[in-house]
């Protein structure tokens, strides 16, 4: 069964910095893309960026110049990295997992919370 488990979310200042991770199940190797989202009251989710297990990671333009996704294979986490954040930025994280059949996987998600 495939799990994804984030952390990491909580209350930080405006310009403040916070690093969320997701650990998942099996080898990050297995899916063909792991990525994160966001959903913020009211709003439609949003995706961020996804990272594949070759070649670059893509990113959404709104969050490109603050955000950065980076993994540790052999803890078989992917984090993402959030710089410079704004109240906007408040939303529930979700990262998420998609296999080569094309079934996504969701973690349950974890709040962050930009206020001062």
């Amino acid at each position: 069964q495939v799990q994804l488990v984030e952390s990491g979310g909580g209350l930080v200042q405006p310009g403040g910095s916070l690093r969320l991770s997701c650990a998942i199940s099996g080898s990050i190797f297995r899916y063909n893309a792991v990525g994160w989202y966001r959903q913020a009251p009211g709003k439609q989710r949003e995706r961020l960026g996804t990272i594949f297990p070759t070649g670059p990671t893509n990113y959404a333009d709104a969050v490109k110049a603050r955000f950065t996704i980076d993994r540790d294979d052999d803890l078989k986490t992917v984090y993402l990295v959030m710089n410079s954040l704004k109240p906007e930025d408040t939303a529930v994280y979700y990262c998420y997992a998609r296999e080569d059949d094309g079934s996504d996987y969701w973690g349950q998600g974890t709040q962050v919370t930009v206020s001062s």
